[in-house]
C-alpha cells in the first residue's frame, strides 16, 4: 500500500469511478479537476498493485487561516473498513498540523450514515444546525436550495 500526494494526472482514473463508488450517486460533478492541480500539497491517494484504493481532496482556508478543509474521500468498496479513510486522513491532519491549522472541517450528506459515523469514530463533533434529518443536526440549504449537509469540526 502506497500514499502519495495527488497529482493532475490522477484525475480521469478517480473521477471515472467516483459514481460507482457511491452506488451510482451523481458525485462526479462535486469534484472538478482543479483539486487534483491546485492541492497536490493537502491531496492524497493511496495505491496497490496499480490500483486505487482510495484519495482524499483537502486545502487550508483563505479566510479562516487556522483551518483546513476537507472537500472530498473517497474509498474504493472493495478496501471499506480497511483503515484507508482513516489514513488519508491522518497525512491529512499531519499536513494541517505543519501548516499552523488547528481546525479541520469537513461535511456529508445527511442521507450518508456510513460518514457520519465514520467522521465520529475518528473524533469528528456535528457542528449544530437549523434542522436535523433523523436526529442529525443539518445545515439546510447548506449547498443551494435542498442541499441540507451535516457539518464536522475536529481540532487537530
Amino acid at each position: 500500500m502506497r500514499v502519495r500526494n495527488i497529482q493532475g494526472e490522477d484525475y480521469v482514473k478517480i473521477h471515472s469511478v467516483l459514481n460507482d463508488w457511491w452506488g451510482g450517486r451523481d458525485m462526479a460533478a462535486m469534484l472538478p479537476k482543479l483539486f487534483f492541480v491546485h492541492f497536490q500539497e493537502t491531496s492524497f491517494i493511496i495505491e496497490e498493485d496499480g490500483e486505487t484504493l482510495g484519495f482524499l481532496c483537502g486545502f487550508f482556508s483563505q479566510t479562516h487561516k487556522e483551518e483546513a478543509y476537507v472537500h472530498f474521500i473517497g474509498v474504493n468498496p472493495k478496501y471499506r473498513r480497511r483503515g484507508i479513510a482513516s489514513t488519508l486522513y491522518s497525512y491529512f491532519f499531519d499536513v494541517a498540523r505543519a501548516n499552523n491549522r488547528k481546525v479541520v472541517k469537513a461535511i456529508t450528506s445527511p442521507v450518508n450514515k456510513k460518514s457520519i459515523q465514520f467522521h465520529q469514530e475518528i473524533g469528528f463533533r456535528i457542528e449544530a444546525g437549523d434542522d436535523e434529518v433523523e436526529g442529525v443536526s443539518v445545515h439546510t440549504n447548506y449547498d443551494g436550495n435542498g442541499g441540507s449537509r451535516v457539518l464536522f469540526l475536529k481540532n487537530v
